[in-house]
């Protein structure tokens, strides 16, 4: 049975870190919520003026354990990983790079950007692939019209449109933009449990109003989702979903675990092995590790 509340999300503000480091609205992880299907860390940015702010320059730093997914909506980022990948990130198109058992890069934005706004987002892989190959996707999707507005399938399946990006688990990602005060009601997986960010607009979830940074939660047994826009312009969201993550996992730094041993393990290599390969050709040195906490860093799963 479905469970009728909308719950609200807020943003907490944090440095990216780095050399020039840039502000950004983190909706997941959060105390009252830690995942949305495997959907575990999402920030939010901008629109950010890059002559003021300096832009993005995130130097190579590892990742474990997930996959990270990047979806502008306005700039230009230049990605390079251990993999050999040298890909950029512009509006309307999805990077997916895969960590699993260890991947470093980094990211920075281009000369010709001149406002960067987008979304990151971390996706948790299951134990049975968490030390998977590195890998990297690159895909275009095509905006597709429903009703009054137009989606963008970046993971997963929304309204018949399949996105050809593989995942461990099962997951939904789409850019929605709705028209001026358009309601557009969504078929969905009631086997999902689904999260709707708003970047720009007031939007009305199933009858909860959800403002700008803000991420509204909608629990599994659901068979569609309704939208209002409540504005006098366009509005955009990001709707995430996947069926329910049911392991518990350790998140510190840009490291996935199950245990603290695995975080401490992971740090360690980044700091004295090649586990996590080179990053080539960005002109500057890499990110060292921060220190652990001095206490053990404990598990943490879905709310239920």
């Amino acid at each position: 049975m479905a469970d009728t509340e909308v719950e609200v999300l807020t943003a907490r503000d944090v440095p990216l870190g780095g050399p020039r480091a840039m502000t950004v609205r983190r909706t997941l992880p959060q105390r009252a919520r830690t995942l949305i299907g495997a959907w575990c860390f999402a920030d939010h940015y901008g629109p950010d003026r890059v002559a003021e702010s300096g832009g993005m320059d995130v130097a190579p730093h590892p990742h474990t354990g997930l996959q990270t997914v990047s979806w502008l909506f306005s700039g230009e980022i230049e990605h390079r990983d251990s993999l050999g990948s040298h890909a950029f990130v512009r509006p309307g198109e999805v990077n997916l790079m895969t960590g699993g058992h260890g991947i470093s890069h980094s990211e920075t934005s281009t000369p010709g950007t001149t406002v960067l706004h987008g979304v990151q987002l971390w996706v948790a892989l299951p134990e049975e692939h968490r030390h998977t190959a590195r890998d990297f996707r690159h895909h275009v999707p095509s905006p597709l019209r429903v009703d009054g507005a137009e989606l963008r399938v970046f993971l997963g399946t929304l309204a018949g449109e399949t996105s050809p990006v593989p995942t461990f688990t099962p997951l939904l990602g789409a850019e929605l933009l709705l028209d001026p005060g358009a309601t557009v009601t969504l078929p969905v997986d009631a086997a999902f449990e689904h999260g709707l960010l708003v970047d720009e607009g007031e939007i009305s979830l199933d009858g909860t109003l959800l403002r700008p940074a803000e991420m509204g939660y909608a629990g599994t047994g659901r068979t569609a989702l309704t939208l209002t826009n409540n504005s006098d312009h366009q509005a955009r969201t990001v709707l995430l979903g996947g069926t329910p993550f049911e392991e518990e996992i350790v998140m510190w730094w840009n490291f996935i675990g199950r245990s603290h041993d695995d975080i401490a393990q992971a740090r360690w290599d980044w700091m004295n092995t090649d586990r996590f390969g080179e990053v080539q050709d960005y002109p500057g040195d890499r990110l060292p590790a921060p220190e652990l906490p001095n206490t053990p860093l404990k598990p943490r799963g879905r709310v239920r």
